[in-house]
C-alpha cells in the first residue's frame, strides 16, 4: 500500500529539510500490512499501513456547514459557510497514542519524548506535544510507510467531527454525561485515559471532542471571512499560531463544541494538546 506520486515525494523531501530529526533517522520502511488493498478501499473500510501504524478509516466525500450553527459561539467561529470535501480521505480512528509516539522517538524520527504526568503511556492519547512536534511525527510516518500522512485541515477536522450532524456536539445539543472526557462531562476528576473509551461518532471515529485538543494544519485567522471552501488548508494569516480543535480532558463543556476554535504558538507544549493524522488516498 504505497502512495508514490511525484507530489508525495516532493513533500517528503521538503519535510526532511524542515525537520532535521528525520534526516538523522534511518527511516527504514516498515513492513506493510497485507490485510487490505489500497485500490479496493471504500467508505467505512479500516486499515493499517503496518502492524504498528495508526488504524485508519475511510470517510466519504461530502459537504457541510462549517462554523457556529447555534449562534452562541465566538466571533472566530463565524461566518457559517459551506465547505465541500470532494475526495474520500483516510482518518485516524483514534488520536495518536503515547505508544505510537514513542515508536517514532525510538526510531529517531521524533526528537522529543513528552511527559505523561505519571498516568502511564501505552494507549493513552499523547499530550504535551507542540504543532512542530506533531509535524515531525507525520513526516516520519510518511517516510516509513511511503504514504502521505499529515495533519488535517481545519475544515477536514470539523467535517470529521460533525460526521453529518448540525448539533453542538457530535451526539446532540447538550454535553450530557459519559459522552466524552472533559471537566464537565460527568464522572470523577478528569485525566487522560486510553483512547476509544467513549462512543464513536457516525464516521466511526473516537474522541473528536474531549480527551486532548487536536492540532490542525491551519494558520490563525480571527474569523472565517475569506476561508477556503474546498476543505484545503488556510495557509494565510498568522502562521506562528496554529489552530487546535476539540477541547480536551481539562476543558469546560463550552470548549468541546464541534465549532469551537482555539489556537497556540507552533512551539507550545501543553498536556491537554495532542493530534490525530489523516492520510491521502491514492488516485
Amino acid at each position: 500500500m504505497k502512495v508514490t506520486s511525484t507530489v508525495a515525494v516532493f513533500m517528503l523531501l521538503m519535510a526532511i529539510v524542515a525537520f532535521p530529526a528525520l534526516a538523522q533517522s534511518n527511516c527504514q520502511p516498515l513492513a506493510p500490512s497485507k490485510t487490505v488493498s489500497a485500490s479496493n478501499l471504500k467508505s467505512g473500510d479500516t486499515f493499517h499501513d503496518c502492524a504498528d501504524c495508526p488504524e485508519m478509516v475511510v470517510i466519504p466525500p461530502g459537504s457541510f456547514e462549517m462554523g457556529d450553527l447555534s449562534g452562541g459561539g465566538l466571533e472566530r467561529e463565524s461566518p457559517v459557510h459551506t465547505v465541500i470535501i470532494s475526495k474520500p480521505l483516510a482518518v485516524g480512528i483514534f488520536e495518536i497514542s503515547f505508544a505510537e509516539w514513542d515508536l517514532c522517538v525510538d526510531a529517531g524520527g521524533c526528537s522529543y519524548r513528552p511527559d505523561d504526568l505519571n498516568w502511564g503511556r501505552g494507549k493513552r492519547a499523547v499530550g504535551d506535544v507542540s504543532w512542530n512536534d506533531a509535524k515531525e511525527y507525520t513526516v516520519w510516518l510518511s517516510c516509513v510507510t511511503q504514504a502521505n500522512y499529515r495533519l488535517p485541515s481545519e475544515a477536514e477536522w470539523e467535517y470529521i467531527a460533525r460526521a453529518g450532524t448540525r448539533t453542538n456536539y457530535p451526539w446532540g445539543e447538550e454535553i450530557g454525561s459519559g459522552n466524552a472526557l472533559c471537566l464537565h462531562c460527568g464522572g470523577s476528576f478528569p485525566q487522560a485515559t486510553p483512547v476509544g473509551q467513549f462512543k464513536a461518532n457516525k464516521f466511526g471515529i473516537f474522541d473528536t471532542v474531549g480527551s486532548v485538543a487536536e492540532w490542525v494544519e491551519d494558520c490563525l485567522n480571527n474569523s472565517y471571512k475569506g476561508a477556503p471552501t474546498d476543505g484545503s488548508v488556510w495557509a494565510e494569516g498568522n502562521c506562528y499560531f496554529r489552530i487546535t480543535r476539540g477541547g480536551g480532558w481539562y476543558g469546560q463543556a463550552k470548549f468541546l463544541t464541534s465549532s469551537y476554535r482555539n489556537y497556540k504558538t507552533v512551539d507550545a507544549r501543553e498536556d491537554i494538546r495532542g493530534f490525530r493524522v489523516v492520510r491521502d488516498l491514492a488516485k
